[in-house]
């Protein structure tokens, strides 16, 4: 048991808790005044509720309508082609709802039945097959829990502080459990005899959509972690996720999970389509573009406070909440400065990092009534260290969109308003 007398922050908070309907958070004096939730019996407890098939497919009460996708007009001409954001200001824990994950079209999102589903495997097998959605279900599958990012999350930034929410400048990701069989067991179902030495094929992956957004992919990551997935957290995935099946590619950009997935091609060499060629490769300074950078670097944003996220309990503890990812491993470490980077405090992870997936960590704070710039830092596995927007910068120059990973700073005003600012 913790001993009171060493636990300030403790006592105040309980004191403040208590406190709290008789204007202590205004700061005005305490007075002890009946709380009317407290002794008076209100509508809830007046009545009979809800019977248990009022909603035969759960939805989120009316009270929690504001979290919701959001997509920022003037990015696209048009809905058909273009992205919107994950709410991540609102939710705790790293599992996406399938309803608060973020869409990205090229084509608009499609309806396929699960009878009208075939996946086909062509091009250096040793049979060519085609696969029904019933007969995935028969191969052995797996569960494996993973981040899916834009290599464009956080694109807009490049230039400078843009987009006021953590939901717009870090919102083109969700984190899922995704259900399905390793690529690998299909491919072997084909045979890769054919293809002679694997160290030097592809894959070329593509959908059933209009835009089909083909993708090379090398065979070892085909062979090693790829999923051919028909379930996300526990349900079938949803029309605008690529339902029935999808491809899953642990720790690398969005655009090569290819959603709706009829083909599969073993090929001599990538395809370079207009997806890895013309879009989602890295402009450098000199103009010339970077190629293959599939990996999603080590990354993290603070989730809360943040401008959707505003501090509105006053002074004393406050929880300081973010995600940290990285397509090379697990996180190992979160730092959080209070200011601009001058000092830096470890943060506690709420679990172990996992290979591939989202991790939450905490800050259990007191917070003075003084500004803060807010900024976080994760460290992975492989001991990289997420850099400034000064570090990147240096690197890559100006001209690029893609794989922005640096670190974010929210300016924290002293009524708890927060807003996107660029510090370093």
């Amino acid at each position: 048991m913790t001993d009171d007398k060493t636990s300030p922050s403790r006592r105040a908070f309980l004191k403040g808790a208590a406190m709290t309907g008789a204007g202590l958070a205004a700061g005005q004096a305490a007075a002890a005044t009946p709380d009317p939730l407290i002794t008076e019996v209100q509508p809830w407890a007046s009545g009979l509720g809800d019977g248990v098939d009022a909603t035969p497919y759960g939805l989120p009460i009316e009270h929690e309508a504001d979290v919701i996708r959001r997509n920022v007009e003037w990015l696209t001409a048009d809905t058909i082609s273009s992205i919107n954001f994950t709410p991540i200001h609102a939710l705790d824990g790293t599992i996406t709802p399938q309803g608060c994950a973020f869409e990205r079209h090229h084509s608009g999102a499609i309806e396929l039945r699960k009878e009208d589903y075939r996946l086909m495997i062509n091009g250096l097998v040793d049979r060519p097959l085609v696969f029904s959605y019933a007969d995935l279900e028969r191969f052995p599958r797996q569960n494996h829990v993973y981040f899916c990012e834009c290599a464009a999350n956080t694109g807009m930034e490049w230039a400078g502080a843009q987009l006021n929410g953590a939901q717009f400048t870090h919102g083109m990701i969700h984190n899922m459990e995704y259900t399905g069989v390793p690529l690998r067991m299909i491919l072997e179902e084909a045979g890769l005899g054919a293809a002679g030495d694997l160290a030097d094929k592809w894959v070329y992956v593509e959908g059933a959509d209009a835009s089909s957004n083909g993708r090379s992919i090398p065979m070892e990551k085909a062979l090693d972690d790829v999923l051919v997935a028909f379930k996300a957290n526990g349900e079938a995935l949803r029309k605008e996720h690529g339902y029935p099946v999808r491809l899953v590619v642990p720790g690398w950009e969005g655009n090569m999970w290819i959603k709706w997935l009829r083909r599969v091609e073993i090929m001599d060499g990538p395809v370079e389509s207009r997806e890895e060629t013309s879009k989602y490769t890295d402009t450098l300074a000199d103009g010339i573009s970077r190629k293959w950078t599939w990996e999603m670097d080590a990354k993290s944003v603070i989730t809360s406070p943040s401008p959707q996220a505003p501090i509105t309990h006053g002074t004393g503890p406050l929880v300081i909440s973010g995600l940290a990812w990285s397509g090379h491993g697990a996180i190992t470490r979160v730092d959080v400065s209070k200011d601009g980077g001058k000092s830096w405090e470890t943060a506690r992870l709420a679990k172990p990092g996992e290979k591939m997936a989202l991790t939450r960590f905490y800050l259990d704070t007191e917070w003075d009534g003084q500004e803060m710039l807010l900024q976080s830092r994760a460290i992975d596995e492989t001991g990289y260290v997420q850099p400034t927007k000064a570090q990147l910068r240096e690197v890559r120059g100006l001209n690029s969109i893609y794989h922005n990973n640096c670190i974010q700073t929210w300016w924290v005003r002293p009524n708890g308003e927060a807003e996107n600012v660029e510090v370093s």
